[in-house]
């Protein structure tokens, strides 16, 4: 290798290095040579779409998608010995969206450069032409298709016009050996367009600045959360603070937007890079739960250290746990009791008696169903039982037995323990004296021995008088 050779190849790496970051430019390691990966600049509102004809509409649907980023073309190469001054570079190019043809086409005009410029370096020349010119060299357009036929990869085409700018005909094109169509299989083009527009996308939105609209402050996008429905930005502090709210509240659905009246909802994969994994844990839990407590077919386990979903079979009143093995009755939640009606319980008898007595004709018969219709009856005449009593006696401060004043003083005799007792303020009366109460002026119920009643008539009675 000649001196100037030698110093020309260093200083065209060097140059490329320097132009181009560490993720679109390696040097080569072990010869002189590197490889450079090239994205194009598309079109606004650029299409491209696959679809499959024959055999290949097997392996995937046709895809069809708007993207602002395109996997790059890649150019591999080797400097030789003698170039500049003789010989050209060695390469290779590669790409998964360029069918072979079109690549093979993208070498021929590298060897036609390197003619033009024989004798000087060529990469950076090169490296501009597949960058700024290759879509108009190949006439690619949006919306920009590739078929897929049964003779798989190799057949995929330029569907707008097959003829490159120099009018040259795609489909009589030659393969060139140096021409690598990199792709396995149709699903597997159709995952990288996405995941490379989406990273890509990512990238340039984590380098520019937005506002949030919460704490009035500029933040880069690395900052940032971005809600793709409505494309509302706020910065990550300000909705961390806001979902850790939401998620120890409960209330896992309110993990939306910010802004206001925005529908928009926050990904999983976004609430987990915000909470962290022990507050998502809880939200992941709950979003399950409720999502659960949605289905008519699932109930869960009576058991409290348990607790586990349980699928409802149809017209089945039964449910077993697959964890604990529990069987219980789905409507009362009680050990399974067979054809038997469910048991009420006396704290259930008001509620029950409230839902059946305001129930429709058809409300009425499921509950008579479900807990029998003497239970049901007994239920209703308790509670009618309960009020009356609750409305027109007392009970007993000792024993609670319910007492009805009829007529008489206020010093009460319980008919079954016989305690004394005051009826107007319910405290128990001396058994020597009962009546002391009433005629001690420090007591509540002084001088009211004989309040609601006819005290002046009764007087009467007793004196003989008329």
């Amino acid at each position: 290798m000649s001196t100037e050779d030698q110093e020309a190849q260093e200083d065209e790496l060097l140059a490329l290095a320097s132009i181009y970051s560490e993720d679109e430019f390696k040097r080569a390691d072990a010869a002189s040579g590197g490889e450079i990966l090239l994205c194009l600049d598309l079109a606004s509102h650029f299409k491209v779409s696959v679809k499959s004809n024959g055999a290949a509409a097997s392996f995937t649907e046709d895809f069809e998608k708007t993207v602002a980023f395109l996997p790059p073309i890649v150019l591999n190469f080797e400097l030789p010995s003698d170039y500049p001054s003789t010989a050209p570079p060695n390469f290779t190019l590669s790409c998964k969206w360029l069918s072979p043809r079109q690549l093979s086409l993208l070498c021929q005009r590298l060897d036609d450069l390197w003619e033009e410029n024989s004798g000087c370096v060529v990469i950076f020349p090169w490296i501009q032409f597949l960058k700024e010119e290759t879509l108009d060299y190949l006439n690619i357009k949006s919306p920009y298709e590739i078929d897929v036929s049964s003779n798989g990869l190799q057949s995929w085409m330029q569907t707008t016009e097959k003829t490159c700018e120099d009018g040259a005909s795609l489909e009589k094109a030659p393969y060139d050996k140096r021409a690598i169509q990199d792709v396995q299989s149709v699903p597997a083009l159709v995952r990288c367009i996405l995941d490379f527009n989406e990273a890509q996308q990512k990238k340039v939105f984590d380098s520019k600045l937005f506002l949030c609209n919460i704490c009035f402050m500029e933040k880069l996008g690395s900052e940032c959360t971005h809600f793709k429905a409505c494309e509302h930005v706020y910065c990550n502090y300000c909705l961390k603070d806001y979902f850790e709210i939401q998620i120890k509240d409960g209330q896992v659905h309110a993990l939306n937007c910010p802004e206001p009246k925005c529908t928009s909802v926050a990904t999983p994969a976004q609430v987990k890079d915000l909470v962290g994994e022990q507050l998502f844990s809880r939200y992941d839990r709950l979003l399950l739960q409720s999502s659960l407590d949605l289905m008519a077919d699932v109930v869960y386990c009576p058991r409290p250290s348990c607790q586990t979903p349980v699928m409802q079979e149809p017209e089945d009143t039964m449910g077993i746990c697959a964890v604990c093995q529990y069987a219980f009755c789905i409507l009362c939640k009680m050990t399974f009791h067979g054809v038997s009606p469910c048991k009420v319980t006396a704290e259930k008898l008001v509620a029950l008696r409230e839902e059946y007595l305001a129930a429709d004709e058809a409300g009425k018969k499921f509950l008579e169903k479900r807990y029998g219709k003497r239970v049901i009856q007994k239920a209703v005449e308790e509670m009618e039982s309960m009020d009356w009593l609750e409305q027109n006696s007392k009970c007993c401060p000792r024993c609670g037995t319910h007492i009805q004043k009829i007529d008489g003083c206020n010093k009460m005799t319980c008919t079954g323990c016989k305690l004394y007792f005051c009826w107007l303020c319910m405290s128990t009366l001396s058994r020597g004296n009962p009546y002391i109460h009433f005629n001690d002026p420090s007591s509540e119920c002084f001088n009211q021995l004989f309040l609601g009643i006819d005290v002046d008539q009764d007087l009467l009675d007793d004196n003989g008088e008329d």
